[in-house]
């Protein structure tokens, strides 16, 4: 279970330095939550590695889930647009992940 306290932990910082990121444009001061957001979300994604998810697994989900986020987040912090292809794209993207995920786990052999 902790893995994945690890891969939530992960996704939050870097959903918080790419919004950092976008809040940069406007003030450089911004740019230190990118250094410590990113830095956080990918000693928190190696730790998830170290824990045994497989590697796409887990930046499948780190990657979908930051997407998505920052496109709803970013909509209603910087009024970003948010759209219907966009949120087809996020759902397409969420659908990828999980097939991955699917496809990770080895075929249980069948009984005779």
């Amino acid at each position: 279970m902790r893995k994945w306290g690890f891969l939530g932990g992960a996704i939050a910082a870097e959903v918080t330095g790419t919004l950092a990121m976008r809040a940069s444009q406007d003030n450089p001061v911004w740019l230190i939550v990118v250094a410590v957001g990113y830095f956080t979300a990918f000693f928190m994604l190696t730790k998830v590695l170290r824990a045994g998810v497989p590697v796409g697994v887990a930046y499948g989900i780190w990657g979908a889930m930051g997407t998505a986020l920052i496109a709803a987040i970013a909509a209603v912090i910087f009024d970003d647009p948010f759209t219907t292809p966009i949120v087809v794209g996020i759902a397409m993207i969420i659908a990828g992940v999980l097939m991955v995920e699917l496809g990770s786990h080895p075929k249980a052999d069948a009984p005779p």
